[in-house]
């Protein structure tokens, strides 16, 4: 099966190395990133984290100067090389990872383009920019925080498979970024209303004349509404899994190699 071609993009100012290893474990599932490029001032030591990982991760640098104090002139030279790439025509998808509300504008006319827009960023990120992508994924659902060794100042990430993966050096002053619990969870992890009420209308909309929905155009339906749903942020790893915490629908596995996930609005929620 042909994968997609995606181009990735990094806002170098708005995101952490930390977030290198599940980022590219999760561009994997969409497609392959045949552009990678991160953007920055290169100059600058906040910047230093990420030069340990860019050649282990075949990721290009771009060096961009800032041309006056307190103006950032990144997202410009980001937006300038993501619509020379789009009009190449070569790339179905594009991989914006930036907590920026700058990249609104962009990932709108990509999209009108007719190519898909997946966006990473903090929970902080501005919803007219997480509302221009297709999918948008949240850092901390990524697997990002390694372990501390027992030296300190290093940090180790996991690889799929619980196997720990290179050492990717962080300088000892650098402080952990404190990551913000996933909203719309209780203490029990049980989803709010809302979050149910988005799930109840995706089943209703997506299913057939008995009912019944396949779970995966659930999911495309779910993304339609909200860019940003999605089970992790709920602490599921699936949306099956979530499917069946939620209380609300009776889920059918049918079949074996892969199992077909069907899901219906129980008894008094039609």
């Amino acid at each position: 099966m042909t994968q997609d071609t995606l181009a990735l993009l990094i806002d170098g100012d708005n995101a952490s190395p930390k977030i290198i290893t599940g980022l590219l474990a999760e561009i994997a599932t969409y497609g392959t990133a045949s552009v990678r490029r991160i953007y920055g001032d290169w100059t600058k030591p906040s910047l230093s984290g990420w030069k340990a990982c860019l050649l282990e991760h075949s990721i290009q640098p771009v060096q961009q100067f800032a041309y006056t104090t307190g103006k950032n002139a990144t997202d410009g030279a980001m937006i300038i090389d993501a619509m020379d790439l789009l009009y190449t025509g070569r790339f179905s998808g594009f991989c914006i990872v930036s907590s920026d509300s700058d990249f609104a504008r962009l990932a709108a006319r990509v999209r009108e383009q007719g190519v898909t827009v997946y966006g990473f960023g903090e929970r902080k990120t501005p919803r007219p920019f997480i509302t221009a992508c297709d999918k948008f994924v949240y850092f901390d659902v990524l697997g990002e925080q390694g372990n501390e060794t027992a030296a300190g100042g290093v940090r180790e990430r996991k690889v799929a498979g619980g196997r720990t993966g290179m050492k990717a050096l962080i300088p000892e002053k650098t402080e952990p970024e404190k990551v913000a619990p996933a909203p719309s969870v209780s203490a029990k992890g049980n989803l709010d209303d809302a979050a149910l009420q988005m799930l109840e209308k995706a089943v209703a909309a997506s299913a057939d004349e008995d009912g019944r929905a396949h779970l995966g155009r659930v999911g495309a339906h779910l993304a339609k509404q909200a860019p940003d749903f999605d089970a992790r942020n709920y602490g599921f790893a699936r949306l099956s899994d979530l499917a069946e915490a939620s209380g609300i629908l009776e889920v059918e596995r049918v079949g074996d190699h892969p199992k077909v996930v069907m899901v219906k609005l129980k008894a008094g929620r039609r």
